[in-house]
């Protein structure tokens, strides 16, 4: 444990932060979908831009390192844990009002925390669209802008307007729109500019909520039949290489359903590593570099994790 933890820890706790949102040797299994990963030093949780500057404040006072987190959908946290603070955004108590609304289309800004499923629920009930083929996305707003996440033809990237952050190096705050926002394949300016996203401006169109919410159950339905909710993971552990699918190659590699301890390659879909119940991060880290030497051998390819790994070996 970082030795300025247990001053963080009080120094958040008269900062405002009630106990309940902070924990001591918070276990990251219990924060991340695929319910792997070692313990965090500790974790703190905030449900506002305000919050998360405070926590960030506090800990660059102390000289604690931070890790940035939300619903831990697209996360491998290695068994020894992460050590300093893991700040994790979550969904704050109600939605953003609107900004502006005109014949075609809303803005709507939303705290980075808010959940991508979260959002296309309430867009659907207010009959805006263009969130429907991401609601099945188990993330956050402030990831999935990162990340430019994206689903059935949909990405982000089509509805953000503009992304507000605080620089992680001096806390001042940053602001990305038009061209600066440099979204490509799942990736974004944000992702290289050392920033925590506090939130997010969405444009979305006005549509018929009815035809939204049939998008919507035709989507669950496809993703219940083709992907392996019935396990843990962290969806799509790589990214799609140029020119092919990482789930094919796999599967044409005779790796369907191939496992090293815990892990296993989905047998209801190869792009997927699952957790088969008892899975360490270091099983993960073994099979998917099993995975990655025979798709090179046979395809030439050096496969690209799509999850993020972070913390330390056990």
């Amino acid at each position: 444990m970082t030795d300025a933890v247990p001053a963080l820890y009080d120094l958040l706790l008269k900062s405002g932060f009630p106990p309940s949102r902070l924990k001591r040797n918070a276990p990251m299994r219990a924060y991340t979908t695929f319910h792997i990963g070692g313990p965090a030093d500790l974790l703190c949780e905030a449900a506002s831009p305000s919050q998360v500057r405070l926590a960030l404040e506090a800990a660059r006072s102390l000289s604690v390192p931070v890790t940035l987190i939300g619903n831990g959908s697209n996360l491998l946290v290695r068994d020894g844990g992460i050590r300093g603070l893991v700040l994790r955004l979550i969904q704050p108590d109600q939605p953003d009002a609107p900004l502006s609304e005109d014949a075609g289309s809303v803005l709507l800004s939303c705290f980075a925390g808010s959940s991508l499923a979260g959002l296309a629920s309430y867009a659907c009930s207010r009959g805006l669209s263009g969130l429907a083929e991401l609601s099945g996305i188990p993330g956050t707003l402030g990831g999935g802008a990162v990340m430019n996440a994206g689903a059935y033809g949909g990405e982000l990237s089509q509805l953000i307007r503009t992304v507000h952050a605080l620089s992680l190096s001096d806390l001042s705050p940053r602001t990305f729109e038009g061209d600066a926002l440099g979204f490509g394949y799942r990736t974004s300016a944000m992702a290289e500019a050392g920033v925590v996203v506090t939130s997010v401006t969405l444009s979305l169109p006005r549509g018929d909520a009815d035809e939204i919410r049939a998008r919507m159950r035709e989507l669950a339905a496809a993703r219940r039949e083709k992907q392996p909710l019935d396990l843990p993971s962290a969806g799509s552990t790589f990214k799609r290489p140029a020119g092919g699918f990482a789930a094919k190659m796999i599967d044409e590699c005779g790796l369907r359903g191939t496992g090293i301890g815990g892990a296993q390659v989905s047998e209801k879909h190869a792009g997927f590593v699952v957790n088969r119940g008892d899975a360490t991060a270091a099983d993960v880290l073994r099979l998917m570099a099993l995975v990655q030497e025979r798709v090179s051998a046979r395809f030439g390819v050096m496969l690209e994790p799509e999850i993020r790994i972070l913390g330390d070996d056990a």
